[in-house]
């Protein structure tokens, strides 16, 4: 039976159309959360979001959750890429991301990022969540 360690939510944004910025090569935080993992050994993690873009037919973006809390490559535990299908509205796009070799720590911060082509518009809304477990 898995025991309840702590859960938390960071909402950049709650409705359509906003922030409206434009994505870039560069990967731009969407999502922050620490958990209290309270340095148990093996910490169950799981990691889920949600973001809405919109962009021309084709248009390719990359989703990257890391652990920590600023973009580096060398922390990213998770990488998805999404192609634009549809023309003019938003398509939500959710994620689901389990950390396999979340280190006993006090915190772990965990970061959500996207980067992609200037013609893609993040356009939300956008959410990022995380829940901490143990079996111990």
């Amino acid at each position: 039976m898995s025991i309840f360690l702590d859960k938390r939510t960071s909402m950049n944004s709650n409705t359509v159309g906003a922030p409206g910025t434009a994505l870039s090569s560069t990967p731009a935080l969407f999502g922050i959360v620490g958990l209290q993992t309270q340095n148990v050994a093996n910490p169950i993690i799981t990691l889920s979001g949600t973001i809405g873009v919109s962009g021309d037919f084709g248009d390719v973006f990359k989703i990257e959750v890391v652990r920590g809390g600023s973009y580096s490559s060398a922390n990213v535990i998770f990488t998805a890429f999404g192609v634009v299908t549809t023309i003019a509205t938003a398509e939500f796009r959710a994620f689901h991301v389990p950390d396999l070799l979340a280190p006993a720590a006090l915190e772990t911060v965990y970061s959500a990022f996207i980067s992609g082509v200037s013609t893609t518009i993040r356009n939300g809304p956008e959410v990022f969540w995380g829940e901490a477990t143990t079996n111990n």
